[in-house]
């Protein structure tokens, strides 16, 4: 099993994830021409995509992804609540699943669960070929029990590092949108995802990825430094989902 992303941020979101013959796109806010090149970029074509699956219904994860299902027929899979969204109610090929109960998609098993964000009814993933797992978090004010369950364990994580506090504080965002950003159903800053990393067991896990990371309220450096304190790895090793750069392809072994 393989993962990558095709940028990650405010601007956009989409990832990819791989078994055998099945390929995942989680998300897609990008346009079909930049979502065609991003993933020509990391060898990959809009047919050779088994499904869409979609978090939740914000324009930088699903802005791109009715344009694309029209051009390419793309079966897509969201919860109902998402599912109700005006670009993705009239989608050809839509399948609504439950968020708390496990799907398959190939040869990739899919396991959801809700997230607090402020959407209708967001949720993140655990994807697994039977023998690994991957982790994928952003979007989410706060962490949950339940979360933390999901995702303990896991061999590849990509973990929401949206915002640096200070930086957050002190930037030029309006005072209501701080305090969406900074809110039980905003982001998860730096502080709060090495928490959140603090209460996994991180024992098999391969890869970490810190991904939806603020343009204007955080830093590579100070998500890095943040999650390397709590791994007691070089800084180096946390891999960072970059809104132009995406992630390139990362095997699970």
């Amino acid at each position: 099993m393989r993962f990558a992303s095709l940028g990650s941020g405010s601007q956009g979101n989409g990832a990819l994830v791989e078994k055998n013959g099945t390929c995942i796109l989680v998300d897609c806010g990008f346009s079909v021409a930049e979502t065609e090149q991003r993933l020509a970029r990391l060898g990959r074509q809009p047919e050779s995509i088994t499904a869409i699956v979609i978090t939740h219904e914000h324009g930088d994860h699903v802005s791109g992804v009715g344009p694309l299902v029209k051009k390419y027929g793309l079966p897509v899979w969201a919860t109902t609540g998402t599912a109700q969204h005006q670009w993705l109610r009239k989608l050809p090929g839509l399948h609504r699943f439950s968020s708390h109960k496990p799907f398959a998609i190939g040869d990739l098993q899919v396991q959801p669960f809700p997230v607090p964000h402020d959407a209708r009814e967001p949720t993140h993933f655990v994807f697994s070929d039977g023998a690994r797992r991957l982790g994928m978090l952003t979007d989410i004010g706060r962490s949950m029990p339940h979360i933390e369950q999901h995702l303990t364990g896991c061999d590849a994580l990509m973990l929401e590092s949206n915002y640096d506090v200070e930086m957050l504080a002190n930037g030029e965002y309006s005072k209501k949108l701080k305090q969406r950003v900074g809110g039980p159903y905003g982001h998860l800053s730096n502080v709060q995802a090495a928490e959140l990393l603090a209460h996994l067991d991180c024992s098999r896990l391969q890869h970490l990825v810190a991904a939806h990371l603020s343009a204007k309220n955080n830093t590579p450096d100070l998500a890095r430094a943040a999650l390397s304190k709590v791994m007691g790895c070089e800084p180096d090793w946390i891999a960072i989902a970059e809104q132009d750069n995406g992630l390139a392809w990362r095997e699970i072994l």
